[in-house]
């Protein structure tokens, strides 16, 4: 049976994909920094899909909890079973000017969607190689072709990371995808107070239906899942067009964007 490490596992893509591989039978090991949610969560899943979950309550700017998941991943006693797919999904948005004087956010960012990413990439892909087989899923974004803020920087960096990781594990046995989704409904957008009103409804997915199609894209062995046509045509579209007008482009949805009336903030290093 397999075993899926989900960092932030309990709300938004990460219940997703965790309630898409208990229907699938694989067991679960669940990152999350919130011990209450996480504890009523993996109950949940146990009860309904008589599945075995382990609870990680990790905060992963903080590097004694990543170390641990690192070791986690790096697991190969016969006592806990291998983990053998790993899913990069705990992040939040950056909604902080690149020229504020309070970078604290930006910084938080860096750790948990660069850092983070990176550290138990690495962990995964070496103890995956070993065995010769695994999965590693990284939750990006369409919006790191979009040079709009941080937060489209960092998951730059994640779009072009884990192509270079799947250069390097090529061979290996061991399969790396980028979901790069678009805007999903979640308690993403709500946690940063970003209300989303000036976003069209038709260009929203569900967090079911991502994961959905991006297991499908694993399946195929595909490199980048990016759910949905209307998605797939803004991404290429994105990649192929004149720098300058994406800059143009930018400008306007962050103009669209900071026109909202925004939402109460419940807490800004929400997940997605």
């Amino acid at each position: 049976m397999h075993r899926a490490l989900i960092t932030g596992g309990t709300s938004g893509i990460g219940a997703a994909f965790a309630r898409e591989f208990a229907e699938r039978r694989v067991d679960l090991v669940l990152v999350a920094r919130n011990a209450d949610r996480l504890s009523r969560f993996a109950q949940e899943i146990r009860t309904r899909y008589g599945i075995d979950v382990e609870e990680m309550v990790c905060d992963l700017e903080i590097e004694a909890d990543r170390e641990r998941v690192e070791a986690r991943l790096s697991e190969e006693s016969t006592e806990r079973p291998a983990i053998d797919i790993l899913v990069n999904n705990a992040g939040f948005s950056v909604r902080s000017d690149i020229l504020g004087e309070d970078l604290s956010l930006h910084d938080s960012g860096i750790q948990v969607m660069i850092k983070a990413v990176l550290h138990l990439s690495n962990a995964a892909g070496r103890a995956m190689a070993r065995r010769g087989q695994g999965w590693i899923i990284n939750v990006n974004s369409v919006s790191g072709y979009l040079p709009q803020n941080n937060y489209s920087a960092i998951k730059s960096w994640g779009n072009t990371y884990t192509e270079a990781l799947a250069v390097r594990l090529a061979g290996s046995g061991v399969h790396v995808t980028s979901l790069q989704p678009g805007w999903v409904r979640t308690e993403f957008h709500e946690r940063a107070g970003i209300s989303g009103s000036s976003i069209p409804d038709f260009l929203w997915l569900s967090p079911e239906r991502l994961v959905q199609e991006c297991l499908r894209d694993v399946a195929r062995g595909k490199l980048i899942s990016v759910p949905s046509k209307r998605f797939k045509v803004l991404a290429f579209l994105a990649r192929i067009a004149p720098r300058n007008a994406m800059h143009s482009i930018a400008a306007w949805f962050t103009k669209r964007r900071d026109s909202e009336k925004p939402l109460p903030k419940h807490s800004a290093k929400g997940t997605k």
